[in-house]
């Protein structure tokens, strides 16, 4: 194989790289709180919520998780404009990435709600606390310390799966490699080190994660 590596094309696009993964970045970080408000609606109103609520959720929750995301993304993107509905790629690829992770963490948070004590909700009761300050005090935050990994690795599967929005120009790393493959013929290269980029995102936030598990919500040691 007498294929020659050339990178210097690669690094010295290093603006546009560093661009799209800080739009990546963005993208990932604003759907996860987005999509974390909306699960918790969500999986209030799967746990504590009347029946028609329940039966919206999980209508909602069945539909996205049985469902790729691509399509999802093309629905918000390609046929939503079709009944006046339009906005531009960024915006379509956060909304679609908001309702993908709300489907998923409903599920998550409520397995976590449900893992509660009964005990705790009647103590929560017996004090006279109402039922949002139950749900906030007594159930959310020690439910968060069992789903705290799970929630965790839900995002970072957020921030890779976010590389399908380059689909519809949506400005992200892969989007950005695209557009400097298109210009330099450099394929391997340019996706080696959008690669490297990836995995490094992955790692970091894995470990910073593991960090705030470890001195945050990490049971102290009575022994």
């Amino acid at each position: 194989m007498n294929y020659q590596f050339e990178f210097g094309a690669v690094f010295a696009a290093w603006p546009l790289l560093l661009k799209g993964t800080l739009m990546t970045l963005e993208l990932s970080l604003s759907a996860t709180v987005l999509g974390l408000i909306v699960a918790i609606a969500c999986a209030w109103g799967k746990t504590s919520g009347p029946l028609p609520v329940r039966l919206v959720v999980n209508a909602y929750i069945e539909l996205i998780r049985n469902t790729p995301f691509l399509v999802q993304l093309f629905f918000f993107f390609f046929a939503l404009p079709a009944i006046g509905l339009r906005w531009s790629p960024h915006t379509a690829a956060l909304i679609a990435m908001v309702v993908n992770l709300g489907a998923y963490a409903t599920e998550i948070i409520r397995a976590g709600i449900e893992s509660i004590p009964k005990g705790q909700i009647e103590a929560g009761l017996a004090l006279n606390l109402k039922a949002h300050q139950i749900f906030r005090l007594v159930v959310l935050k020690p439910a968060l310390r069992a789903i705290f990994p799970a929630l965790s690795s839900q995002f970072i599967l957020l921030m890779l799966t976010s590389s399908v929005v380059s689909v519809i120009s949506a400005d992200d790393l892969t989007s950005v490699a695209a557009n400097l493959q298109s210009r330099t013929f450099r394929s391997f290269e340019i996706y080696i080190v959008v690669t490297a980029i990836y995995l490094s995102l992955a790692l970091i936030f894995s470990f910073i994660f593991r960090t705030i598990e470890r001195r945050s919500l990490s049971y102290p040691d009575r022994r």
